[in-house]
């Protein structure tokens, strides 16, 4: 089984990363880009998506609705320019989630993602449910997506996060597929793993829910100095950790979310806190998965 539980993993007995240049941790930024891909009338759909918006979630407006839509478009023509200048006066890289037709609707912010060097994982055609899809809809979608990244941004994506959860189908799928270095549809660990699907090594780099942005709605975090507080406890932590057992940091972002002004402060206060340690790795997950890959290869499980 793909989703065989695991309740063990490394057991208390971590393997050593080996980071380059021996960093104590490795960070990587994820942007979601979803914005325009989000159920909506507009997309064709029974109602208009307020999750993870300032209107919150469980809006019953009868027919189309412009204001959830308008949440949306903040981040697509504001707030991810505003994310984007924050990482260029950094150079910092990152990762970006991206939904395949939110990114056909904006192609000037595709082309600010594929000049920016960072990259991509498919986080779907849509910013819907992908256990809500029949498997071979599913495999079309992924397909079509991969398509399209390629034809918008110049690259194909080397990882693949769903909304919130997998279907039961989704790891196989990519396997299948090929081409994939990874994915990050759990929440499991603080360092990736291995894992079998259809007699394959497939490795999953884990995600968060935590160190997110989108805990400014479910975290109560009315501040961004709040947030910026609990993401550098987060650090602290695992830099500590990290003099014996280095460890990875997923920290989540979206572009209607961070990217306003009030909470965009808290990203540019994280991002110079990480800047202060020479040895934390800022890096994109294709290469933490190229690392992995190579610095621990999969196990011979036969």
């Amino acid at each position: 089984m793909a989703h065989e539980r695991d309740l063990v993993g490394y057991g208390g007995r971590p393997p050593d990363p080996k980071w380059p240049n021996r960093a104590r941790l490795a960070v990587n930024f994820v942007l979601n880009y979803e914005e325009g891909s989000e159920y909506s009338v507009a997309n064709g759909d029974a109602f208009s998506e307020t999750t993870l918006t300032d209107a919150g979630a469980g809006r019953t407006i009868k027919g189309r609705d412009l204001g959830a839509e308008s949440l949306f478009e903040y981040g697509s023509r504001s707030g991810f320019w505003r994310v984007h200048r924050i990482m260029r006066e950094r150079q910092a890289p990152m990762t970006v989630y991206g939904c395949a037709m939110a990114l056909e609707q904006n192609p000037a912010a595709a082309a600010a993602i594929r000049d920016s060097g960072w990259d991509l994982a498919g986080h779907g055609w849509r910013w819907m449910n992908h256990f809500d899809l029949e498997e071979a809809q599913e495999r079309d979608l992924i397909r079509q997506s991969i398509a399209s990244f390629q034809n918008m941004v110049g690259q194909r994506p080397y990882g693949w996060y769903c909304r919130y959860a997998p279907s039961t189908n989704t790891r196989r799928l990519l396997v299948e597929e090929g081409g994939f270095l990874y994915d990050s549809d759990s929440y499991a660990d603080d360092l990736p793993y291995w894992t079998t699907v259809a007699g394959k090594a497939h490795l999953i780099i884990p995600y968060t829910m935590s160190t997110n942005d989108q805990m400014f709605y479910r975290g109560n975090f009315g501040k961004a100095e709040d947030w910026f507080q609990f993401i550098r406890d987060a650090v602290d932590v695992l830099y500590r950790e990290g003099r014996t057992q280095p460890k990875m940091l997923s920290i989540g972002l979206h572009a209607r979310i961070i990217g306003h002004p009030a909470r965009a402060s808290a990203l540019e206060r994280l991002l110079d806190y990480l800047g202060g340690f020479p040895d934390i790795w800022i890096t994109r997950r294709k290469d933490i998965a190229e690392h992995w890959i190579a610095t621990h290869p999969a196990p011979d499980r036969r």
